[in-house]
């Protein structure tokens, strides 16, 4: 199995640093995304137009993940379907998704849903940082070292 990233990418703050790393490793991307999105003209970057069906873009790429792939999402039901089938999910924060958290994860979502339901206003996530993205870059390198051992 050819080692790959498969990326949920209609919201993905993260893409130029994806494209960075996978040149540096050779290692093709899809861009996943509802609408066309600009992606860099490269033998090793793709895109891929879903249409704007429900879940389109997360079906896509839950149906083409194994453990050869890397699956960057901030979408944790997508992230905990692609653990399912052995891939390696990372957030664009860096955050790793694993066996072992992605069950907390999504109760955590099932609260916030359910408080948001109810009309109660929380805040949304942390504004996107420069430490969001160097750890992004280390957790994606690594990942990148791991599966091409």
């Amino acid at each position: 199995m050819t080692v790959r990233i498969l990326v949920d990418a209609d919201a993905c703050p993260v893409k130029d640093e994806i494209y960075k790393v996978a040149w540096r490793h050779n290692v093709p991307v899809t861009i996943v995304s509802n609408s066309r999105l600009r992606v860099p003209d490269h033998p090793l970057i793709g895109g891929v137009v879903v249409g704007d069906a429900f879940d389109a873009a997360d079906d896509w790429i839950a149906e083409r993940s194994d453990p050869a792939a890397i699956v960057v999402t901030a979408d944790i039901l997508l992230a905990d379907r692609c653990l399912k089938v052995g891939a390696t999910v990372i957030a664009p924060t860096g955050k790793p998704f694993t066996a072992n958290s992605i069950g907390g994860a999504i109760a955590v979502r099932a609260i916030m849903a359910d408080l948001r339901a109810g009309g109660d206003v929380i805040g949304g996530p942390a504004p996107f940082s420069k430490t969001d993205r160097s750890r992004f870059l280390q957790a994606l390198d690594t990942a990148l070292v791991r599966l091409n051992r």
